[in-house]
């Protein structure tokens, strides 16, 4: 809740402004992701621009580069890496640095994402670059998002729920403007070379509004609040998040830190022989009371980066080819999951079901794994190993469903479950270990997709 004393946020700007750098945080992935097709038909060495159809799957023994699972393993192991960095740097590098750099090394490097569309080269030169740049700019992108949210420390709650609603849309969109793109009617080329400049208009927006900020009264009356001095304020929008979670998109550990730190009902009174002890709690203690849903944090992203976008990215649709077919997997596999997961994680805001003392959790968890199989046997062309047990369009698609949502939804049950088992003063370092277990199970997600692939 605002102070008396704010000034108003004339015409919403600067809620629409962090609604937009949410967005921006998360485009990079989204984006590359959800161009596997494009990029693998670079790598099989088309040079004929019809081959470069954004919709058009290269799967099978000419996929040689592993690209789907290279960019899922070099979009996570920056993000663990950085989740253990994040101290370091935020101490030793200015905040408007963090930010401002990063958004521009972000712009810079997908502008030559984009430009790469109208050069021909080589596929291993092509692979090289390609992936160079997904490091980094998933790199820059922890960076960003770990910075950002520590403005959002000092603003009222409802700016932190914007800026999550951008980040859950960030899939949504990068979804859409691939539909659009292909639908447009133009050669493939011009396609691919619009889908890419997409983005760089998004980040661009983002500088937009970080430079706005300091001249929104608003925004200054906020962000110029000293540490101390936001405290209060840092800790209503930790816990208003905590209740309220709308981000769509499985890879923000920072937002774990953020929401894990404080719940939103009542802190409850420490228990007699458990008092409240003003030291720095023990990170053993913690572990032993949240490890059990720390566990299933990093078993729902193992589960899912292990196969997504690594081998659903590879199921094409059975029917003939035709317009169905060049759809299939946009829509089926990157916007369906980006709609249900959000939806998935906004569940949570109305029932939280099982509870912290169940163990329930755990069978469901596991019971996830299921979907390796599923996804495995389900229409990938050119497959050597395993037989097509489900080769309808409809059973992917019924999968898909309940991937989706049962990753949205478990995640936020964990991340909202982790502070209710702890001590309110132990709330912090349980939020540090479920960041670092979050960025765990992700990169163990995209280093088993390696694996699953060659079982095919």
């Amino acid at each position: 809740m605002a102070r008396g004393d704010a000034p108003r946020d004339s015409y919403h700007l600067v809620g629409i402004s962090f609604f937009i750098l949410g967005l921006g945080t998360l485009l990079p992935w989204n984006f590359f992701i959800t161009a596997i097709p494009y990029f693998q038909a670079r790598l099989v060495g088309a040079s004929n621009s019809t081959t470069r159809i954004l919709g058009t799957n290269h799967t099978g023994p000419e996929d040689a580069f592993n690209f789907n699972n290279w960019v899922t393993l070099l979009s996570q192991l920056p993000l663990l890496l950085f989740t253990l960095l994040n101290s370091f740097l935020y101490q030793c590098i200015p905040e408007t640095v963090r930010i401002l750099g990063s958004l521009l090394a972000i712009l810079l490097l997908f502008a030559l994402t984009a430009a790469l569309v109208k050069v021909d080269m080589s596929p291993g030169p092509f692979f090289s670059i390609t992936m160079a740049s997904v490091c980094f700019i998933n790199s820059f992108s922890a960076v960003l998002q770990g910075s950002l949210f520590g403005q959002l420390g000092t603003m009222p709650s409802t700016y932190s729920t914007l800026f999550l609603s951008g980040q859950g849309l960030a899939g949504i969109f990068a979804a859409l403007a691939m539909l659009l793109s292909m639908a447009s009617g133009v050669d493939a080329q011009t396609s691919a070379l619009g889908y890419f400049i997409t983005p760089c208009v998004g980040i661009l927006m983002s500088i937009m509004c970080y430079l706005s900020l300091p001249h929104l009264k608003f925004a200054r009356y906020y962000l110029a609040n000293k540490p101390s001095q936001a405290q209060a304020q840092e800790l209503e929008t930790k816990a208003e998040l905590l209740q309220s979670d709308e981000n769509g998109i499985p890879n923000s550990p920072q937002k774990v830190a953020l929401t894990l730190d404080l719940d939103l009902e009542k802190e409850p009174e420490s228990e007699p022989d458990e008092p409240q002890k003003s030291g720095k709690p023990s990170v053993f203690v913690v572990f032993q009371k949240i490890w059990l849903t720390a566990l299933c944090l990093v078993l729902v992203f193992t589960v899912t980066l292990s196969v997504f976008p690594a081998i659903t990215a590879m199921v094409t649709s059975s029917t003939s080819p035709g317009k169905w077919s060049q759809f299939f997997n946009p829509i089926c596999c990157f916007l369906l999951f980006n709609i249900m997961d959000w939806l998935g994680r906004s569940l949570t805001s109305y029932f939280l079901w099982p509870d912290e003392d169940s163990r329930l959790l755990p069978l469901l968890v596991c019971l996830r794994f299921l979907f390796v199989p599923l996804f495995m046997l389900c229409h990938v062309p050119q497959r050597s190993r395993l037989p097509t047990l489900f080769p309808q369009d409809a059973y992917f698609i019924t999968f898909m469903l309940l991937f989706a949502i049962s990753n949205g939804y478990l995640v936020s049950l964990t991340m909202c479950l982790a502070p209710r088992q702890v001590l309110p003063h132990e709330r912090e370092v349980a939020g540090a270990l479920m960041t670092f277990f979050l960025a765990l199970g992700l990169s163990c997600g995209a280093s088993l997709s390696f694996l699953f692939k060659a079982l095919l």
